[in-house]
């Protein structure tokens, strides 16, 4: 009988720690702050990137001028050994992505890669005196200007069309 005895008791012992574990979990989350609000997005400074871009690569590299300082800039980086790739990443006043993407690259590829699968459609927009092609997509949206140095310029990202001519719009290419 010694034997049932003390299967009850280790099994007793058993409840009785996962309720001590369980109470002080308990209490941690209670008193230990937590926040599950979105991570501030930090402002990049891209104009070192920039400078640096406009002299390697071999095309006008394309960056905005005179936005509000509402639009934030969030991710830079320009790739010489990767057909001169230029990246631009905004964070856009209503909260959504915009990039601002250059390369020598094939064009299909290209724009297949920085659309994220976006589709051409048969809608132009006239933006600045260019002419740019528009891109739907599940993902991205986009417009797609095709450079006359070799190079394709897009605008692309989650944004509404309205910010994306926004920021084509401000594009100086240099």
């Amino acid at each position: 009988m010694a034997g049932k005895n003390g299967i009850q008791k280790s099994a007793r012992d058993m409840i009785l720690s996962l309720a001590v574990i369980m109470l002080a979990a308990g209490v941690m989350y209670l008193f230990i702050p937590h926040d599950d609000s979105e991570p501030e997005l930090k402002r990049v400074d891209y104009r070192v990137e920039l400078l640096t871009a406009r002299r390697a690569a071999s095309y006008p590299v394309a960056a905005p001028e005179g936005l509000p300082q509402s639009w934030k800039a969030t991710s830079v980086r320009f790739r010489g050994d990767d057909f001169d790739a230029w990246h631009l990443g905004f964070h856009s006043p209503k909260g959504q992505y915009v990039g601002v993407e250059q390369s020598t690259a094939k064009p299909a590829v290209f724009v297949d890669e920085a659309t994220q699968g976006a589709r051409e459609t048969d809608a132009t927009q006239r933006i600045d005196g260019r002419t740019w092609k528009r891109y739907e997509g599940e993902r991205y949206d986009a417009l797609v200007l095709q450079g006359t140095e070799g190079s394709t310029t897009v605008v692309t990202g989650s944004a509404s069309f309205a910010e994306l001519t926004a920021m084509a719009g401000a594009l100086r290419m240099e």
